[in-house]
């Protein structure tokens, strides 16, 4: 059924209706918020409500970002916190395109032997003996989530430092409430996180998780976002909290120190760029991978009539997954830390190369690509969005790897520790093999789509090496299938790497079977990468849409309206 003009006027996007040729159609769990101000797109109600705060306060999407990522680090510990890495995407309200690589490092003390591997063939490749790539003081990497949020503040904020920490402060000190969800993950995990007292501390209270609804507080977290706020990042990176980390980490055999923190630095990129259709796809080159490869698959894609296949059609789910095939291959040749290896980044995102590798797409059967790299990267991250009326948009993927990321809290911090060690190749002598002062491979991809020299859509999503794959099947949601920005992100999605094709539950039976008939391994899955969450733009109407998906507690947050009229009185007779 065609939408009607208010229908349009809440969605923003709408060409067509995809459901006249989908071979599935679904219903939306969450509703978007529409604002004509600012929007704020997090995966926690607290973090949107942080982000807001700062919009409210007249701060631009800059500070918006950095509030909000505060306040997730207090509220949803288990995904990141200063002492984690990512990416950052700024596209700025004069055009310029701004990429922060602020991805954790191996210590400066770590050797490619480090480990002792318990298998050398998958699924148990990546695992160590008594995990200690991913449980403990040694599955710690260098952090660069501060330093990066400090970097990106002084240079595109507008409110003052204190002021975007603020309500990450008072979150901690207040404490707030436990949702279902992190209890639930707090009780899977508890068996680890009562290995370290200042971890049990505070998320086994007496023992034991908390109740869903009841208060966390962190005091001492407290205590250290204060002295971030009056020092900034340099309190972690040459202070007393980068001080307590660098002892704590000596008494417990680990091998950050203080000079590992104090030469960290970010790095600053320019922006990868491609095209699809009539839109730019912009995000951090490599070593992240993510938006090298969204750009490789839509070129592909570029060659084939998405839209007229349907959503959610036999033909097309072939054709994501074959997409998918070639980019997990090239991933395995091709891609690593730019500071180690040659990339052939111009050739990999050209057209030229898309329509070779279209050409080898057999439309009537599934083909055997080489399975995707050996890479352990956690589902479990964070992704935020937001936007100004300046024309000011960030997109940042942030994390701490897995969940409660080494599971170690430096004892009178509150600070929790990453693990993202175990994103390495234990076995020495590989692409992805522990170096000293090494980045790891990240398929993180913090998306902002232009249109007409204009910012059209940020996006992004937790979900590990599902990450790229689903935001690309998301922007295709919008481009090719004419669906609104909440359909897009909450759409079902397909994932493989070569192996088995997972199929969320969402698609029906029918393009089930068909997949199968082609030879595709089909698995049906409760679910393919995270929460996705973005804001689209519609600057003839002077307006932005936030949406964020069922698969985690994600929540847009809009300002609107504005001053009163100049004329304006309470008493219009005086």
């Amino acid at each position: 059924m065609p939408l009607t003009k208010s229908q349009e006027y809440i969605h923003l996007t709408i060409t067509t209706d995809w459901r006249a040729n989908a071979g599935t159609t679904f219903e939306t769990f969450k509703q978007p918020a529409v604002a004509s101000r600012g929007m704020v797109v997090t995966n926690h109600p607290m973090g949107s409500a942080a982000g807001l705060e700062m919009l409210s306060m007249g701060g631009n999407a800059i500070d918006a970002a950095i509030g909000a990522v505060f306040a997730l680090s207090v509220v949803e510990p288990m995904m990141v916190g200063p002492f984690g890495g990512g990416y950052i995407n700024l596209r700025t309200a004069d055009g310029e395109s701004v990429c922060i690589d602020n991805y954790t490092l191996a210590p400066s003390a770590a050797t490619p032997d480090m480990y002792r591997p318990v298998s050398d063939t998958w699924p148990d490749y990546l695992l160590t003996e008594d995990r200690e790539s991913q449980v403990g003081y040694l599955a710690v990497g260098v952090p660069g989530n501060l330093k990066a949020w400090e970097e990106l503040h002084s240079g595109y904020g507008k409110l003052t430092w204190e002021a975007v920490v603020a309500p990450a402060i008072r979150y901690a000190e207040i404490g707030f409430p436990a949702s279902e969800y992190l209890v639930r993950l707090i009780t899977d995990h508890q068996g680890d996180l009562g290995k370290f007292p200042a971890t049990a501390e505070i998320f086994l209270p007496g023992g034991s998780p908390p109740t869903p609804g009841q208060s966390i507080v962190r005091r001492d977290y407290a205590e250290s976002l204060k002295a971030i706020a009056s020092g900034g990042a340099a309190a972690l990176y040459d202070g007393p909290l980068g001080h307590a980390v660098a002892e704590d980490m000596k008494r417990n055999g680990g091998l950050i120190t203080i000079d590992d923190l104090r030469s960290y630095s970010t790095l600053k990129k320019d922006s990868v760029r491609g095209t699809y259709r009539d839109f730019e796809i912009s995000g951090p080159p490599p070593g992240n991978t993510g938006i090298t490869l969204i750009i490789e698959m839509l070129n592909i894609l570029e060659n084939f009539d998405v839209s007229g296949q349907g959503f959610g059609t036999k033909d097309g789910l072939h054709l994501l997954a074959e997409s998918l095939k070639i980019a997990f291959a090239d991933r395995f040749e091709y891609l690593g830390d730019p500071a180690m290896m040659e990339i052939p980044l111009d050739w990999l995102t050209s057209k030229t190369y898309a329509k070779q590798r279209a050409a080898g797409i057999d439309r009537s059967r599934a083909t055997e690509q080489r399975a995707g790299t050996r890479t352990s990267e956690s589902e479990n991250t964070t992704h935020l969005t937001t936007a100004d009326d300046e024309g000011n948009m960030v997109s940042m993927t942030q994390t701490i790897n897995e969940l409660f990321g080494s599971k170690v809290t430096v004892p009178g911090t509150g600070i929790l520790l990453n693990n993202t060690q175990a994103m390495f190749d234990p076995h020495p002598g590989n692409p992805n093999s522990v170096l000293p002062n090494k980045r790891v491979v990240s398929s993180m991809s913090p998306t902002i789509v232009s249109r007409d020299g204009k910012p059209f859509l940020g996006i992004g999503t937790p979900g590990g090496v599902r990450i790229f794959g689903s935001v690309m099947q998301a922007i295709m949601n919008v481009i090719d299938h004419g669906m609104t920005l909440q359909e897009a992100v909450e759409a079902p999605r397909l994932w493989t790497q070569g192996q088995d094709v997972e199929l969320e539950q969402g698609f029906g039976q029918g393009p089930t079977i068909g997949m199968s008939g082609l030879g595709h391994p089909v698995v049906r899955v409760a679910n393919v990468a995270g929460g996705m969450n973005g804001i689209l733009i519609d600057h003839e109407r002077g307006l932005m849409t936030g949406a964020a998906c069922w698969r985690a507690d994600g929540v847009p947050a809009g300002l609107s309206g504005g001053p009163a009229n100049a004329d304006a009185r309470f008493n219009p007779l005086v």
